[in-house]
Order: C-alpha cells, then sequence, then structure tokens
C-alpha cells in the first residue's frame, strides 16, 4: 500500500500515510504494535478489523471513495491486507499526537467536531474513515490526525486557499518529514505478523509469513 498523505481541506481528505516499525527487539506478547510504551493490543486490532469488514459491506459510500483513491487493482477487501492497513492507521494516530506534542500544537476538541462536521456533510465522516480502512468510532481520530497536518501546515507558512503554490508543496514536503523523523525516534515497533516497515516509503509492507508467534519472538 502507498504511502499518502491527509490533504488540508476536509472536502478532499486523503488517507494518512502508513506508519510502522524501527528499532529491534520482539514485541511483547498481545502486542500489534509498541509505541514508546505504548501498546496497541492484537484483541484492539482484531475487533477494529472485523466492525470494519462487517460496516464496509454495508457501506457503498465507503466502498465508492476506497475505489476512487486505490490504485488501479488495489482496492476491495484482501484479508491478509486488512489488518495491515488498519494498523497502519492506528500508529499514525499516535504519531500525529506526538508531532502535536513536539511542535507545539492544540487540538481542541471543538476544532474536532468542527471538522467532523464538515467532513460529514461533504462525505460521510464515517464513510471517509471507513474507507481508510478502521470502522466508523474512529472518524474523530481521523480528523484529529489531519488538523495536527492543517496546523502544523499553517506554522510552517502554508498560504489559505485551494490554490497549490510552491511554496505550499514545500510546506507538504516538511510536513512529511517531521513525521518520518517522530516516527523514527519513538521506537515503534511492529509485530512481524503484520509485515515489515519500509522507511523510504513509510509504510507497512506485507512481511514473510511465520509459522508461529513463538518462531517470531512475539509471544
Amino acid at each position: 500500500m502507498p504511502g499518502r498523505t491527509i490533504k488540508a481541506a476536509a472536502a478532499a481528505l486523503a488517507a494518512a500515510a502508513a506508519l510502522a516499525a524501527c528499532g529491534g527487539g520482539p514485541v511483547k506478547m498481545g502486542a500489534a504494535a509498541l509505541v514508546g510504551d505504548e501498546r496497541i493490543t492484537t484483541a484492539t486490532l482484531d475487533q477494529a478489523v472485523v466492525d470494519w469488514r462487517r460496516e464496509f459491506r454495508a457501506d457503498q459510500r465507503a466502498n465508492q471513495i476506497r475505489a476512487a483513491n486505490e490504485p488501479r487493482g488495489g482496492g476491495g477487501s484482501l484479508v491478509e491486507s486488512d489488518p495491515r492497513r488498519a494498523l497502519d492507521m492506528l500508529v499514525y494516530f499516535r504519531i500525529g499526537d506526538e508531532v502535536a506534542r513536539r511542535n507545539g500544537i492544540t487540538v481542541t476538541g471543538g476544532q474536532v467536531d468542527g471538522l467532523t462536521g464538515e467532513l460529514d456533510r461533504r462525505l460521510g465522516a464515517a464513510s471517509f474513515t471507513r474507507a481508510q480502512g478502521l470502522p466508523g468510532r474512529y472518524a474523530r481520530d481521523l480528523a484529529r490526525v489531519s488538523l495536527v497536518q492543517q496546523l502544523l501546515a499553517r506554522k510552517l507558512g502554508a498560504t489559505p486557499g485551494p490554490a497549490a503554490t510552491q511554496q505550499n508543496a514545500a510546506v507538504q514536503q516538511q510536513i512529511q518529514q517531521r513525521f518520518v523523523e517522530t516516527a523514527r525516534s519513538m521506537r515503534i515497533r511492529i509485530n512481524p505478523r503484520f509485515g515489515t516497515f519500509d522507511p523510504s516509503t513509510i509504510t507497512i509492507n506485507a512481511g514473510t509469513p511465520r509459522l508461529s508467534g513463538t518462531e517470531s519472538g512475539t509471544r
């Protein structure tokens, strides 16, 4: 799955770049990922995927959004990639929180409400969230990380308005770099069951299948 960014305009929000592991050492038992000292459990991930699959099948708009943003032949629900896609996003939310902390950015509940409401009016917040691979209840998390990017862009000198400028393109590159640098410094570790990290694309790629969690060092 190629890396992606979240655009500033709620009407054209795109999926966040997939973030994943750096650093060595086994992931503790029951963990899909460790972000610093914070654990994303396999139970949390499994439930998110189960709920997402049920919701996504019944949500025609989510299917349309996902199909429009996937590379040719990349749409749909692939059983092996569903957990990896969901984990990408769950990790990315935590990266976004840390980027906000390090850059002095505060996202208020009112701002999250506003962006979620705007997205709801234009695309359907829950549908857009399902199109990214998570159940609709994560819509506010998606709005929050988008706001972090928007506010960071403003802090770095991006100019408002829909017109793309050379300055704004440079700012987007700076934002991407800050997310990359933050992720690399947070000791993020991914259970090998869900893939391997490619730092050049900030993506969790499919890993080599393991025969057991014991052999992979995750149990």
